[in-house]
Parts: structure tokens; C-alpha cells; sequence
């Protein structure tokens, strides 16, 4: 046995519980830090060649990881642009130069701009909604944009989709005059509707909807721009009054539609709508309206904002009405305990972690969004001093063989004197 490996092995034990108390130190420090996993050493042996009746000691190497798949604690806030992961995923975040990286910190406040940053200065990345029901880039970060909200700036948007459902009265008379649908003076009808929509300036815009019963189990459905209508009567309308008209007819024997279920037209200064009308009946009870609801909103300023559990981030505006805005990813990998670890607690993809595979929360294994929550540390403070002490003692008795050799070789030295 060598004196000089003797020592290079008690130096190497040395260094090895160093680094294990520099983790310790780090997870201490960091223990209050949001979305903050814990690092831990793990040891490996070195083993040099030896000969029968001469053994030649290795040592002892170490590895640097991070508990990055454990989740830490949940802790409610007030602030719904709080946001944590239950379960697996990362949240997609740039730097200043653009640059993408994955983290667990969801402390997003709004900037001077309206972007959404985390208490270390990276930027909530997501998919906008501008150009319709976004779809994830499965293998990559293109198509991601910063998530900004101006809550300033006032915005409207026109109606596109509405729904109307009632019951038509199915012992009805079968109306005598002309039809709402000729727009000719005098032109009577069943039953009479009207819905507030929206144009592509955000003026409101009422559409009056006459439903006339023509013969058994038919009806004819007019759609009207009611500022069209003449003064005290409504018919006749001026001209570009009639929107679209349509027949509908219905099963005599259980009184559900069985013509087409959605009337197409366009809203005056606004964009073509699609009126859902498949769930309307013809039963023996009167006219009854159960739904009547339309998209698009007038110019209004964002109230607020909320985020569900599948990432959709919706702004709530003054009059009320629900806009989504941007849908916000997850991001995962193989192995994340692989993940390289860099400042301001956010990770980047190693050989060993395998490619980041981009999703939406709650589907394909990854875990839910929690709005109004953030993930606090995974750091367990009473296990941190335990392996704290432990390696203060390993670390000292590693010191002793290098004394001991130390000590040795004075003694080999001396020997000749």
C-alpha cells in the first residue's frame, strides 16, 4: 500500500463530503424559495488494481443531481396569475435574449408591458389565441409567444357562434297571412325572438327571429336586423333587413327537430354567425325560451383574468363577458432528475434527460394548472442538517487518514536519522 494513495484517498473522501455539504448548503438557503428543488450527491467508488498482498486504495467520486421529479408543497394565494403544477410538467419560460428554458416557479406578476414574469425575470410563454384554437408544437418550442396582458387597452370582438333553443307550441295555428319571410306589410307570425350580438366595432346589433307555423310539424324561421324595422309595426323591413330564413320541420311523433340545426348569416358590420338551433322542439306546451346566448363582446377594458386547469388563460371583461386569450403549455422530459440546473431556478435538456415534449396540462401524463397557487421548495430542512452532521463526521474522519498518513510519513522520512 502506497503512503501517498493513502493520503489521496483521505483527500478525495474530503472533497467528496464537501460537495455533499455545498448541496446541503444550497438546499438550506433555498428552502423558501418557490418551485426550488433540492439538490443531493450521490457517491461512486474508484478502484485502483491491486496485487495480491499489496492493495492499492481508489476513492471516492461524486455526482451533483436534483430532485427535480419530486414535487414540493402546494401554498394558496390570492393572485390568480400565481400558477403551480400538480403533477408532471414544467412551465415554458424565455430570458431576455429570447432564450427558452423550463421551470416550477409560477410566482407571474405583469410587468410595465403586461407580460407575465416570474420573480427571477423569465417571461410565461404560450400560445395565443389571435388565429384560432391553438394547437401544441409537440417537439419544439416554435409557435410559443409571451404571455401579455393589457389591461389598458380596450377591445371588442364580434359574434360568431350564438345558440338559441325553445319550444315551439306544437297545437299552434297554422298562420293565414304572408310570411314573415316576404317582409310584406301585415306579415304574421307564430312566436317572435330577439338576441344582442355584436359587430366588428363592438356595437350592439339586435336580430329580431320570427318563427311561423306554415303546416303540421313545419315552420318557417326569419331572422331580421332590427334596425331595419319600420317604425311602430316591423314590417315592412327596409331593404338588407332579412338576414336569412330558413323552414324547419320536426318528427310529429317526438317533437325534435329533423331539419338542419344551424342558420347561417351575417351580422350588419360584422363577421358571418353560425346560430345553433338543433335542440329546439315542437311540443304541447306554449312558447318557452331556454337558451339564447352569443359570443363576442363590446369594447371593454380586462377586469381580470382567469386560468384553468387545462392552461387556458381567459380575461374577464367589464361588461362580463369571457374572452380566451392564450393557452398555457407544459413541458416535460424523460428523465428530469437529468436536467441541467442553472440560475433563477429554471432547467435545461441534457443527453441524459432525454428531448422536452410540449403538451397541454391534464392530458398525455401531464399533471393539472392550479391558479392561485405556488409549488414551494422540496427541501426538507430536518433531513438537510442530518446529512449536515453526517457529513461533518465522515469529513473529519477523512481528515484523519490523511493525518495518519501524514503521520506515516514523517515516521518513513525520519527513518534514516
Amino acid at each position: 500500500m502506497s503512503l501517498y494513495g493513502m493520503m489521496r484517498t483521505g483527500v478525495s473522501g474530503m472533497n467528496a463530503q464537501a460537495n455533499r455539504l455545498s448541496t446541503v448548503a444550497d438546499n438550506i438557503a433555498n428552502s423558501s424559495t418557490t418551485g426550488y428543488k433540492r439538490a443531493y450527491t450521490e457517491f461512486s467508488s474508484l478502484v485502483l488494481p491491486s496485487t495480491p498482498g499489496a492493495y492499492n486504495s481508489g476513492g471516492v467520486t461524486t455526482k451533483v443531481l436534483n430532485a427535480v421529479a419530486k414535487d414540493g408543497t402546494l401554498q394558496y394565494t390570492t393572485s390568480g396569475t400565481d400558477l403551480a403544477v400538480q403533477g408532471n410538467g414544467f412551465f415554458v419560460v424565455q430570458d431576455a435574449s429570447g432564450s427558452p428554458y423550463l421551470t416550477r416557479a409560477g410566482s407571474f406578476v405583469p410587468d410595465g408591458q403586461g407580460r407575465l414574469i416570474n420573480a427571477a425575470g423569465y417571461q410565461l410563454m404560450g400560445y395565443s389565441y389571435a388565429n384560432g384554437i391553438p394547437a401544441a408544437t409537440a417537439n419544439g418550442f416554435d409557435g410559443l409567444v409571451p404571455v401579455q396582458i393589457s389591461s389598458s387597452e380596450l377591445t371588442a370582438l364580434p359574434t360568431k357562434n350564438a345558440t338559441f333553443t325553445a319550444n315551439l307550441q306544437s297545437d299552434a295555428a297554422v298562420s293565414a297571412g304572408p310570411l314573415p319571410s316576404t317582409n310584406a306589410a301585415g306579415a304574421t307570425y307564430t312566436s317572435k325572438s330577439s338576441m344582442v350580438m355584436y359587430d366588428n366595432l363592438g356595437a350592439k346589433k339586435i336580430v329580431d327571429i320570427y318563427y311561423t307555423k306554415t303546416g303540421a310539424n313545419t315552420w318557417d324561421v326569419a331572422v331580421y336586423d332590427q334596425s331595419k324595422a319600420a317604425a311602430g309595426t316591423s314590417f315592412p323591413y327596409a331593404a338588407g333587413g332579412l338576414l336569412t330564413n330558413s323552414t324547419m320541420t320536426f318528427d310529429g311523433t317526438t317533437g325534435k327537430l329533423t331539419s338542419a340545426g344551424s342558420l347561417s348569416f351575417t351580422v350588419p358590420n360584422g363577421a358571418p354567425v353560425t346560430l345553433d338551433i338543433s335542440k329546439m322542439t315542437q311540443l304541447a306546451s306554449p312558447y318557452t325560451v331556454t337558451k339564447a346566448v352569443a359570443d363576442g363582446n363590446g369594447p371593454s377594458t380586462i377586469e381580470r383574468v382567469e386560468i384553468d386547469t387545462d392552461g387556458t388563460m381567459y380575461a374577464q371583461y367589464a361588461d362580463g363577458s369571457m374572452k380566451p386569450l392564450f393557452k398555457i403549455p407544459l413541458a416535460d422530459v424523460a428523465s428530469p432528475d437529468r436536467l441541467n440546473s442553472l440560475s433563477g431556478n429554471v432547467f435545461r435538456e441534457s443527453a441524459d434527460s432525454g428531448p422536452v415534449q410540449i403538451g397541454f396540462a391534464d392530458s398525455g401524463g401531464l399533471g393539472k394548472m392550479i391558479s392561485g397557487a405556488l409549488e414551494n421548495s422540496n427541501v426538507d430542512i430536518a433531513e438537510e442538517l442530518t446529512a449536515m452532521i453526517e457529513s461533518q463526521r465522515n469529513y473529519t474522519a477523512n481528515s484523519k487518514v490523511f493525518q495518519t498518513g501524514a503521520d506515516l510519513m514523517d515516521i518513513l522520512v525520519n527513518l534514516k536519522r
